[in-house]
């Protein structure tokens, strides 16, 4: 992370949460700042609050123990949570999965996915039981799934041709009206940190034909000054068009980036603000 000023009290309070668990009153007096004042400057710096952070760093430091032990039961305590039931309850951060799901790459997941040829190139779509957990768009069909199998290494990934599994069929259809520019809604899993989740859901719900920017969302999700934090979650976003992070453009009006290359957003954004022309009138 880097931070929005040079204030050296603030690099020291983020130093203190990355070793312990520190509550804001204790972590104001340890660096000389009001509670108040800290957490409005270190939210402002950072994109989060110092709870949020420190719940963060020990969501990390959990999906670390279990890729290295496997051990679900171990890895819950050495990351700090003190009980299994501490990382359902944590409202900083949380896996998005069942932690023996993510342990060691999805072990336990099976994922199924197809390719489907599109207007804009080849879609990569894929499920678990419990929704969509990737969509991704390129033009080399190996390294589309190689990029799958990185994500879950030690998921049972099968694939499927399009229109042959009876859960995946149903979803391969409506991605597909998706990147036709048709309207269209499917059961999503949204794999991430609680910031993260945030960022997806509040993407999910600006308007086809509307763009924001990285700032304009950040204040939607009541993180004014999180722009950069906003960003990175939109460039982690792992479900192409059906999290429209496409849709978020830099303040003076620019495309800003793109994980599926620029000329696709480019491609979308002209799409849908034709449909909503054609719409208006």
């Amino acid at each position: 992370m880097t931070t929005t000023t040079h204030d050296p009290r603030l690099e020291q309070a983020r130093r203190l949460l990355d070793h312990d668990d520190v509550g804001l009153d204790a972590l104001g007096a340890a660096v000389g700042l009001s509670p108040g004042h800290l957490q409005r400057r270190f939210r402002a710096a950072f994109g989060l609050s110092p709870a949020e952070y420190r719940a963060q760093k020990k969501l990390a430091l959990l999906k670390q123990e279990l890729r290295a032990s496997g051990d679900v039961t171990r890895a819950l305590y050495e990351a700090g949570y003190g009980s299994p039931s501490r990382i359902y309850e944590d409202g900083g951060a949380r896996l998005g999965m069942l932690p023996g799901a993510y342990r060691r790459g999805g072990e336990g997941m099976t994922i199924h996915w197809s390719l489907i040829d599109t207007v804009i190139g080849l879609a990569l779509v894929a499920a678990t039981e419990r929704g969509l957990c990737a969509i991704a768009l390129g033009d080399d069909e190996k390294k589309l799934e190689a990029e799958l199998r990185g994500e879950f290494p030690r998921a049972d990934i099968v694939r499927v041709q399009a229109g042959r599994d009876d859960f995946l069929a149903p979803r391969v259809r409506a991605v597909a009206d998706l990147l036709a520019g048709k309207r269209g809604q499917v059961p999503v899993e949204l794999i991430g940190t609680a910031f993260q989740q945030r960022v997806w859901e509040a993407l999910m719900k600006i308007p086809r034909g509307q763009t924001f920017s990285y700032a304009e969302l950040a204040k939607q999700i009541d993180r004014p000054g999180a722009a950069r934090a906003v960003a990175r979650a939109c460039a982690q976003n792992r479900l192409a068009v059906l999290v429209p992070c496409h849709r978020i453009i830099r303040g003076d009006g620019s495309l800003g980036g793109y994980r599926w290359g620029l000329p696709r957003k480019d491609a979308l954004l002209r799409a849908e603000s034709g449909k909503a022309a054609q719409q208006r009138g």
